[in-house]
């Protein structure tokens, strides 16, 4: 009896296999044809599509740095705050460059005063001259008629004599004052010195030499500053992307070349770009250390081509704030 029901029991569990069969078999082939499937497009995308993961948002940012130094009496700037170029950001205390230019100013003024009442005296000389030489002739005349005594002619003589000594004094001292190059050379120098302290009052207000967003804040008010101190740099709101390619992917693509950009940021919109250059050299050529193979062993390794890659659309900061440094995965169609 035992072993009659057993029979049963196998027969009946034959039966389900049997019913299951054909529903495994469809999953099977279910799941070939998914795999087959997205292999070709593996396959397809690979051949038709040039991609890499070695990409991110670049920018040329402008370090802002005092050109004198003193102490920072204004801040005008917060951190990712938003600047115009010629914008005020900083200000460093004016009060010695302002002593220093009224200095260079007076040494500039008296100078020129000098020059000018050198000039004057000499003009005044050579009219003192020419009315001496006219009386000592007239007398000279008389003298021979004998209208005049010895005595008169020679005040006259004496009058002349001195004129020309002032004329002569005159003369250097108006030489001296510029009326030869060394004068000339010395004016100038003082001149210099005098437009570099007005330079110098103008670079303590510091300006935003380009338009962009305030980023690495590191001034406040109060600080001592050097000549070169870095204050905080500007990011530009114009980036652009950096794609490093293996170099066997870069045999199809050409300048001006559209693509998809995706940034890791905004993986559900796909901004478009194409491609603005492509770098002369690899990256590990360009760098600061470019590797040498002048050794025994060598290992040959698939080296990366930089290409610049730019935004072709118009993108709304509000909405999508693009800065350096994020990720993306630019795919260009080279077939």
């Amino acid at each position: 009896m035992e072993e009659k029901n057993k029979n049963v029991e196998d027969t009946q569990q034959e039966e389900v296999k049997k019913e299951h069969r054909p529903f495994k078999r469809f999953i099977a082939i279910g799941i070939g044809a998914v795999i087959a499937i997205a292999g070709g497009y593996i396959i397809h995308d690979a051949l038709v599509y040039q991609t890499t993961d070695d990409a991110y948002v670049e920018t040329t940012t402008v370090q802002v740095a005092p050109r004198v130094n003193g102490q920072i009496i204004e801040s005008y700037v917060t951190d990712n705050q938003k600047v115009k170029e010629g914008d005020l950001v900083a200000k460093i205390d004016p009060a010695d460059y302002e002593i220093a230019l009224a200095q260079a100013e007076a040494k500039y003024e008296k100078t020129l005063l000098n020059q000018k009442n050198a000039k004057a005296n000499f003009k005044a000389m050579q009219t003192n001259i020419n009315v001496a030489k006219k009386d000592l002739e007239r007398y000279q005349n008389l003298y021979a008629q004998g209208a005049v005594s010895k005595q008169t002619l020679d005040a006259a003589q004496a009058k002349y004599d001195t004129a020309q000594a002032n004329l002569t004094q005159s003369e250097e001292a108006l030489l001296s004052q510029g009326g030869n190059k060394v004068a000339d050379a010395d004016l100038k120098e003082i001149k210099a010195q005098r437009d570099k302290a007005k330079l110098n009052l103008s670079y303590t207000n510091i300006y935003a030499p380009q338009t962009g967003t305030v980023s690495s804040r590191r001034v406040e008010k109060g600080m001592y500053v050097n000549v070169g101190t870095p204050l905080f740099v500007i990011v530009p709101e114009n980036v652009w992307v950096v794609a490093n390619y293996k170099e066997n992917q870069l045999r199809k693509m050409k300048l001006g070349q559209e693509l998809d950009i995706k940034i890791d940021t905004y993986p559900d919109h796909v901004f478009k770009g194409k491609i603005d250059s492509i770098q002369r050299a690899s990256g590990a050529k360009s760098s600061l250390f470019p590797p040498e193979n002048a050794v025994g062993s060598f290992v040959k390794i698939v080296q990366r081509i930089p290409v610049k890659i730019v935004f072709t659309e118009k993108i709304d900061p509000n909405v999508y704030n693009i800065v350096p440094g994020m990720s993306v995965v630019p795919k260009v169609k080279v077939k």
